[in-house]
């Protein structure tokens, strides 16, 4: 499992873009290293888009406090889901999260296994997802993180990372 001092994988993550105006243009393909290449970013992750904690408290939380977040040197917020960009996009739009959280699609899981928090929930019809976690990454470093027991919703919240932060 990724721990603090790491830093992150070499892997292509997915969010969805859309030229203003226009019609989609798809997903957009991305290498997460260069998206946080010399940034602080918080990447928080959950097991899945429309899941009942992910979508009444996780998300939200992180939208509350985005200006807080940004304000103590955050520069971008990710949510990471495996679930393909196009439903993470939707998702995001109907927590109308605007341009304080990217909804980021892992959807082979690659990101999630990579990092050594991929869960196996095919015994609830999920398949394998992502561990409820949320790090603060500075210039491709590990810096903060913060694994959530199975079920559980507790140290991933944006009160704590706000908290790590300070």
């Amino acid at each position: 499992m990724i721990k603090i001092g790491d830093q992150l994988p070499d892997v292509t993550l997915y969010q969805y873009n859309t030229d203003a105006g226009a019609c989609a243009i798809g997903p957009n393909a991305f290498s997460i290293r260069e998206r946080c290449k010399q940034k602080k970013v918080l990447i928080f992750a959950l097991p899945g888009a429309f899941t009942p904690t992910c979508s009444e408290r996780h998300v939200p939380g992180y939208v509350a406090e985005a200006p807080a977040l940004f304000a103590a040197g955050i520069d971008e917020i990710l949510c990471v889901s495996v679930n393909d960009a196009f439903v993470m996009n939707a998702w995001g739009n109907s927590l109308q999260v605007g341009d304080a959280v990217k909804m980021i699609g892992d959807g082979n899981g690659e990101f999630s296994e990579a990092l050594g928090l991929i869960q196996d929930l095919s015994a609830r019809g999920m398949g394998r997802r992502s561990q409820r976690y949320a790090m603060l990454v500075d210039d491709l470093v590990v810096k903060h993180i913060a694994v959530e027991a199975p079920g559980k919703f507790e140290v991933s919240d944006a009160a704590s990372m706000l908290a790590a932060l300070r």
